[in-house]
């Protein structure tokens, strides 16, 4: 492995973290870094699970959220935890490698020491390494894999295809990837993937009879042990997503057919039942207690990097349920000792995927490579540059999602901007040329068309309450997606805990409060309506253009709302 000195720095402050001392010689050093990957094999079936990763397939930055609050039964629980928070609960010391890893904390400055994460090249020698001392050990993938990025859209989700068959993925679940139509995911799976790679998903099923769409679980040997694999795709997919792309297709949570599945697994005979799932953590975490007989779910959605399962009392034993972060930061490894027909100890990891630790398998770079060739030009068209780290992450607003609101309202001469609260997106340092593919990583769909609405202040305030009770609602069964969709132009008040449609009041404009019978120019993007479609430009046209205008971006400053019942909560920083 050839590093410049940058990267030589980098490795050694990885390794000082890592208990080794600067004044160690490289040899050393790269000894010492490469014992955070020293995983020591643990019992008879392993899994692998990478969630998440928004057709992220080069290193990145990205920033943990300092906004993730819980309520209720959520206050004070993960993944409900931020920043210091987060590392006392989990035991890590402050300003060390999993603080950087797990937490948001003096994000700019340790990216800066530590490098970027992820990148396939260098999660492909990691997933190497680990299955180098696990035979048998199956890779799993949440879903989210197949869109997040410019050549993802491009190549209508091909390079992802591609890269997952490269890396090795056995069996994966869905929820993004539909947005590219019914059609074009059953075309992966029956020609790409068949043989290779299974889609599993027990809760999607057919509009008219009800039959299944994809396999709900299979049963693989690992070992001699007979291990199921229950999918669980993302439930309200046509909700946060457009119906238009996936009308043959029913999704729900499907509670009573998951305790049916998974009772027919166990009577096929299989020893161990995992749930490879995209609902959430909250809603995996009220599964787990009220199913019998899954011993982990292995979870995605919601992008929570949970460096340990929490284990799950239910009437039937205890399930582990694990969330493995996102963008190809991490990559979970659960460990089983099975012994006669039954769990006798688990163990489990959550590996950050530091790129400068890791060298990048040359196949899977070489593949990169080849499927990013044709598109670098615009992929490295330079917009602007930032004097402030933009990120995106967290339950009201990040300062990528800020920039997108500006333009919108810039570029539209609107009044208000609304911007979905997606949770994928790459970070970007201070100092760092924003280029098209980093606001590629922030736009990049299949419905991405902006709009121009005449909203009355009341339809405002019921947009603002439906989706603020998508995010809160004390029933995590009811929580339907995203996080609060950004606003621009609009100031706020929230209170989470509240009832529904009464969490949102003090909508101000301009110092003036909102006219309920007055309309209001609104911008936005990401219609799901399909008389929507070509509505307008698609959005990273209109902010790249935004951009080249602005040319150097300063410090943005946030639009948040002012919260009520939100203080001393373990979820906000």
């Amino acid at each position: 492995m050839s590093m410049n000195r940058r990267e030589f720095l980098q490795v050694m402050a990885v390794a000082a973290a890592g208990g080794m001392t600067l004044h160690s010689d490289f040899a050393r050093a790269e000894k010492g870094a490469a014992r955070l990957y020293d995983l020591p094999r643990f019992g008879n079936v392993s899994l692998l699970h990478i969630t998440d990763c928004h057709a992220q397939l080069q290193p990145i930055y990205f920033r943990e959220p300092s906004v993730n609050l819980g309520f209720g039964e959520q206050f004070g629980k993960v993944p409900h935890l931020v920043g210091e928070h987060l590392l006392r609960h989990f035991g890590f010391k402050p300003n060390s490698l999993e603080a950087h890893a797990y937490s948001y904390l003096d994000f700019a400055r340790a990216a800066e020491t530590y490098g970027k994460v992820g990148g396939f090249a260098h999660l492909a020698t990691l997933v190497k390494r680990i299955r180098g001392s696990r035979p048998g050990a199956l890779l799993l993938d949440g879903g989210d894999t197949w869109q997040g990025s410019g050549t993802a859209l491009w190549t209508n989700a091909q390079d992802m295809v591609d890269a997952c068959k490269a890396l090795g993925v056995n069996v994966m679940t869905l929820h993004w990837e539909a947005t590219y139509g019914e059609e074009r995911v059953k075309e992966i799976e029956e020609k790409d993937f068949a043989g290779v790679v299974d889609i599993v998903a027990q809760n999607v099923k057919t509009t008219d009879f009800g039959d299944p769409v994809f396999k709900p679980y299979v049963i693989k040997n690992i070992n001699g042990v007979p291990v199921a694999i229950v999918g669980q795709a993302f439930p309200y997919t046509p909700i946060a997503n457009p119906r238009w792309q996936v009308p043959n297709w029913s999704y729900g949570i499907q509670e009573e057919n998951m305790q049916a599945v998974v009772d027919e697994a166990r009577a096929k005979g299989a020893q161990v039942v995992v749930v490879l799932s995209h609902n959430g953590m909250d809603v995996d975490l009220k599964m787990a207690s009220r199913i019998r007989g899954i011993d982990a779910i292995m979870g995605g959605h919601t992008h929570d990097g949970m460096p340990a399962p929490v284990v799950v009392k239910n009437a039937g034993g205890q399930t582990l349920v694990t969330n493995a972060g996102s963008n190809g930061k991490y990559l979970g490894v659960l460990d089983f000792d099975v012994r006669n027909g039954k769990i006798a100890g688990y163990r489990y990891k959550l590996l950050p995927v530091f790129a400068n630790l890791l060298p990048a398998d040359p196949a899977m770079q070489a593949l990169i490579d080849k499927v990013r060739a044709p598109y670098l030009d615009k992929l490295n068209e330079k917009l602007a540059v930032t004097e402030g780290l933009l990120y995106r992450r967290g339950n009201f607003n990040g300062t990528f999602d800020q920039v997108i609101v500006d333009a919108l309202i810039k570029e539209k001469d609107a009044e208000i901007a609304f911007s979905p609260g997606f949770r994928w997106g790459t970070s970007l340092l201070p100092g760092q040329p924003i280029l098209m593919e980093h606001v590629l990583d922030q736009t990049a769909i299949t419905y991405p068309w902006t709009t121009v609405t005449q909203m009355s202040g009341e339809m405002i305030k019921t947009v603002l309450e439906d989706v603020c009770d998508n995010l809160f609602n004390p029933d995590p069964y009811y929580q339907q997606g995203g996080d609060m969709v950004r606003v621009g132009g609009l100031q706020y008040t929230c209170n989470p805990a509240a009832k529904a449609g009464q969490r949102i009041s003090n909508m101000m404009l301009h110092g003036r409060l909102l006219d309920p019978g007055k309309n209001y120019k609104v911008a936005g993007w990401a219609p799901v309506s399909e008389e929507a479609k070509n509505a307008g430009e698609p959005v990273w046209e209109l902010v790249a253009r935004y951009l080249r205008d602005v040319r150097t971006l300063k410090p943005v400053e946030l639009n948040m709302p002012k919260l009520i019942g939100a203080d001393n909560n373990p979820g906000i920083a």
